[in-house]
């Protein structure tokens, strides 16, 4: 019995030889499977480089939308600054009669007090 455990543990124990199982592949293999990497890798750079060409258009044409707006800002802005001095301008216009309504009226009450005292 001693010469069979002797056996185990010298085969499983903690004394036991370490040993590392690498499986090895042929150099034609190799070569294979890193050729198949490069050609995936150059075609997913092809296609992103091909599609870059559909980016580069929306780019362009984003570009000219955003120039289009820019200009119609600029537009709507200017008429924004127009219609406001046109309103500060009437609003003075507007005070300036008020003004000129209230002497006026004033006038007219001093010349009705004048004749209803004359009778």
């Amino acid at each position: 019995m001693k010469p069979v455990r002797r056996r185990i543990r010298r085969h499983f124990g903690l004394t036991a030889k370490q040993v590392a199982v690498r499986s090895k592949r042929p150099w034609y293999l190799q070569w294979g499977i890193t050729g198949l990497y490069i050609a995936v890798g150059y075609l997913l750079a092809y296609w992103q480089f091909s599609s870059g060409k559909e980016v580069y258009q929306k780019l362009q044409q984003a570009t000219l939308e955003n120039q289009s707006l820019h200009t119609k800002i600029i537009q709507v802005e200017r008429q924004l600054q127009i219609e406001q001095a046109a309103q500060t301008n009437l609003a003075k216009e507007l005070n300036a009669v008020q003004d000129e309504n209230m002497h006026i009226k004033e006038d007219l009450f001093f010349y009705k007090n004048m004749l209803n005292g004359k009778k």
